[in-house]
C-alpha cells in the first residue's frame, strides 16, 4: 500500500499527541500503586497502546522526580541488583488532578468537533 502525502504529517502529529499525554499517563499509573518499578510501568503503558522505550522513560521519570512530582526508593531484588521504585508525591497527585480536569475539558471540546 502506497503512503499518502499526509502519512508523514499524520505520524508526526500522532507522535506529538502521545508525547503530550505521556507525563499525565505516567502520573496516573504510578498514582494507582504505592510504588512502581520502571519495567512494570512500561508494561502498563504498552497494555494501553502507549509504547515507550527505556531511553524515553528514564529521562522523563528523572525529570518528574526533579520537579518534585515523583520520588523513588531502592529495594533489594531477589533476582539481581537493587531496583528503583517510583512513587507519586503530594505535588504529583495535585498536578494529576489538575491535568485530569484539563483532559476532560479537552476531550469534551474535541468530541464536539468530531
Amino acid at each position: 500500500m502506497q503512503n499518502s502525502p499526509n502519512t508523514h504529517l499524520l505520524q508526526n502529529t500522532s507522535a506529538q499527541m502521545r508525547r503530550g499525554t505521556l507525563e499525565f499517563c505516567i502520573l496516573l499509573l504510578i498514582r494507582k500503586k504505592e510504588k512502581m518499578y520502571v519495567s512494570d510501568l512500561l508494561k502498563e503503558l504498552k497494555s494501553i497502546d502507549l509504547i515507550v522505550v527505556d531511553g524515553t522513560a528514564y529521562p522523563l521519570l528523572n525529570r518528574l522526580k526533579d520537579e518534585g512530582l515523583l520520588t523513588y526508593i531502592w529495594e533489594e531484588s531477589k533476582a539481581g541488583p537493587p531496583r528503583k521504585y517510583f512513587s507519586i508525591t503530594q505535588k504529583g497527585i495535585e498536578l494529576s488532578e489538575q491535568l485530569a480536569t484539563h483532559w476532560k475539558n479537552l476531550e469534551k471540546s474535541i468530541n464536539s468537533l468530531l
